[in-house]
């Protein structure tokens, strides 16, 4: 299973690191099955934080969408009414496309800064992203196609698997040192070392919390401090 997904770190990678922090390096007792549910919890944690900062942990995402004959848009979800892409969608990284019901390689499609009208082709050739919907030549395709989504999408801990791709290589000594820290209290038992565990966590949070401070300092906009509301709660 890889480390990284198109340059995100994945949850089994996480979870790697935090069998190791639990002497369990083989994961004979701390399986992924056996730390998923403790990845979730950090990655709520996290969520937390980074909401109040004003920044956001996404997951990469692929997703297919059938687009019929004449179809030329993907929009946000609208009384059920498809065809349309997850409401939590952040950012369209890449699109592809090819015959619905192929097993054909997925045909890159260009992106473009408006949508371009000529006469339906069998291919849709190109898209654009305008007022929140994906769209494509308003005359669609002359054939069924079937669309390659790949998406940055609001992290929702209840979607993670261990092949699911966390953003930003950054947040992962946080969710490895939290997610070892649950599982130290609450399945070992030991709290000292949960304690340990969840100091090293909050360090990883300092460490971000400057790395961000710095970045603001290329910029004018004045933002709320990564962590402002953490100072007011509990640790571990």
């Amino acid at each position: 299973m890889p480390e990284s997904i198109n340059g995100f770190v994945t949850a089994a990678h996480v979870m790697d690191r935090s069998a190791v922090l639990l002497n369990d390096p083989i994961k004979t007792d701390y399986t992924h099955d056996v730390l998923l549910p403790f990845l979730k919890m950090a990655v709520d944690e996290l969520g937390e934080y980074l909401i109040d900062s004003q920044n956001s942990l996404m997951l990469l995402s692929p997703g297919m969408v059938p687009l019929m004959i004449g179809e030329s848009v993907i929009h946000p979800k609208i009384n059920g009414i498809e065809p349309s892409y997850p409401v939590e969608l952040v950012e369209v990284q890449e699109i592809g496309e090819r015959l619905l019901g192929s097993e054909d390689p997925f045909t890159p499609l260009i992106r473009t800064d408006f949508v371009k009208v000529f006469p339906a082709g069998e291919k849709l050739g190109y898209w654009s992203w305008e007022t929140n919907w994906i769209r494509f030549n308003p005359n669609g395709a002359t054939t069924n196609r079937q669309i390659l989504l790949k998406i940055l999408r609001r992290a929702l801990a209840e979607d993670i698997t261990p092949d699911t791709g966390l953003s930003g290589i950054m947040y992962r000594s946080f969710l490895s040192y939290k997610t070892a820290a649950f599982a130290a209290m609450f399945i070992g038992e030991n709290s000292e070392r949960a304690k340990v565990l969840s100091d090293q966590a909050e360090q990883s949070l300092e460490r971000m919390e400057s790395i961000d401070n710095k970045g603001r300092q290329q910029i004018m906009t004045r933002h709320r401090p990564f962590r402002a509301a953490y100072k007011t709660r509990g640790g571990f």
